[in-house]
């Protein structure tokens, strides 16, 4: 693939990913998981997983892979990866207070409270939902893909968010910091972007 076509399907992969994965966020409080014993318990306030992202856009499926690590009641990262040379393209950091979302190629992000999204998030779609649904994910036979249709998305119905490799062992975990280079933009703006892709 020539540079140049690889820079605009990545472009366009990542617009798609950050509206999915907003919406998964935004969403995970209103979705129910089943329950099953499991060696993970949130005793080490820790839990941490691989991602999967799928998502059709055109004639084809992108699907870019990723990290995420939760630090129980405070902190929770989703860190998206550029296929083959592993770069960071996008982050998405949650605390009980607000979420973050990066465009590390766009250089560019969204940082809303809790507050300004009351009337986009649902009422149970707070960090506790979150955190509740992630732990649930992680047992045996819990829950561990959403897909767009689920995320009520229907122009990405066959999109997914997928956890797995699930560990519950401590790690590092620091606040988001961007340099000057990124630019903010409004929730309304990005949201209305991204929208126009579908």
């Amino acid at each position: 693939m020539k540079p140049r076509l690889l820079k605009n399907s990545a472009v366009g992969m990542i617009r798609l990913l950050s509206f999915l994965l907003l919406m998964a966020v935004c969403l995970a409080g209103c979705k129910t998981s089943r329950q099953a014993s499991s060696s993970l318990t949130k005793d080490s306030g820790y839990l941490s997983s691989k991602v999967q992202l799928t998502v059709p856009h055109k004639d084809a499926t992108l699907t870019v892979n990723g990290t995420m690590k939760l630090k129980s009641g405070e902190r929770m990262q989703i860190s998206f990866l550029m296929p083959i040379i592993r770069t960071e393209v996008a982050r998405m950091e949650v605390t009980p207070d607000d979420i973050l979302l990066v465009d590390r190629m766009g250089k560019r992000y969204v940082q809303a409270t809790r507050k300004e999204l009351k009337d986009i998030l649902p009422k149970k779609a707070d960090f506790a939902h979150l955190e509740k649904l992630l732990y649930a994910a992680s047992k045996q036979n819990g829950k561990k893909t959403l897909t767009g249709k689920e995320l009520g998305i229907p122009s990405l119905e066959k999109g997914q968010v997928e956890f797995y490799d699930f560990s519950d062992k401590g790690f590092s975990l620091s606040p988001t910091q961007l340099s000057g280079k990124y630019r903010k933009v409004e929730l309304k703006e990005l949201l209305e972007m991204l929208m126009s892709l579908m």
